[in-house]
């Protein structure tokens, strides 16, 4: 089938183009997250312009880069940035890079997201526990795509118990406070309405946010083990007097930076 063959061309392009053999984690970063690759060893960067079949991003703080190097010895891989939905991208395109690293046989995902909190505070980090996607579009919806996974993949455990109780006992041994909790996906781009977070805010959930769980569901299907990490960069619509924005999203990343770098390296060094 079409998708399957674009998703096999570009794992082969990379193959023929650079080394990737032996890499042991992959890594999404979001919106305003991407300097952690400035903490890489003998980092290659590839723009996504290059990739075949990968799109761009041209939302701010999306470096729109794929990134191979070492941290503490391990070879990982990662994206400097995503595409999304919102952008008129298809569900497809947007986890295609997901279906791609999958099939390097890379075992374990972290994936990072900027959120709205709608508890806690602002500059808070938040693993994710568990996610709310009545609101998206299956990325499954189609042929199934056997090499994967099964046609209807079990969802009860998205997210790595093993690599959520790495991530705390990493936070406690570097003094940096984590929380847990449920993230929602929204489509977005338009921020919430208050009414929208005082109905998710009932249901439970702890943050939203415009990605993530397309590419979760796939890296599911695929067979790998997931840790996701929302940085929360505002309170959401109702919460907080002020009017939301992107540059305080990308603001509030900044800030909390050193943190968020410490507790992405220290979780690497234990998996």
């Amino acid at each position: 089938m079409e998708y399957l063959n674009r998703i096999i061309s570009t794992k082969d392009w990379l193959n023929n183009n650079y080394d990737m053999n032996n890499i042991e984690l992959a890594l999404v970063l979001g919106s305003g997250l991407g300097s952690f690759v400035e903490h890489l060893d003998n980092a290659i960067e590839i723009d996504f312009s290059d990739i075949p079949n990968f799109k761009t991003s041209k939302v701010e703080g999306h470096k729109n880069k794929l990134v191979i190097g070492y941290i503490s010895g391990k070879k990982i891989i990662i994206m400097q940035g995503r595409i999304h939905y919102y952008e008129g991208n298809t569900m497809q395109e947007v986890t295609l890079p997901i279906r791609v690293l999958s099939l390097f046989n890379i075992k374990n995902l972290i994936i990072t997201n900027a959120a709205g909190g709608l508890t806690g505070e602002a500059g808070q980090l938040m693993l994710i526990e568990d996610h709310l996607d009545l609101f998206c579009e299956n990325p499954l919806i189609g042929d199934n795509l056997e090499v994967f996974g099964d046609r209807f993949p079990d969802m009860s455990n998205v997210y790595s118990k093993e690599l959520i109780e790495i991530a705390f006992k990493t936070g406690r041994k570097l003094g940096i406070n984590l929380t847990k909790g449920i993230y929602c996906y929204l489509t977005g781009p338009s921020y919430e309405t208050p009414f929208d977070i005082k109905v998710l805010k009932k249901l439970g959930v702890n943050a939203v946010g415009m990605s993530t769980v397309p590419e979760v569901i796939v890296a599911k299907h695929s067979k790998m083990k997931v840790l996701g990490i929302s940085c929360i960069t505002n309170l959401a619509a109702g919460i907080s007097n002020k009017p939301l924005s992107h540059a305080e999203v990308v603001e509030t990343t900044t800030k909390v930076s050193d943190d968020f770098i410490k507790i992405l390296r220290g979780i690497i060094e234990e998996i």
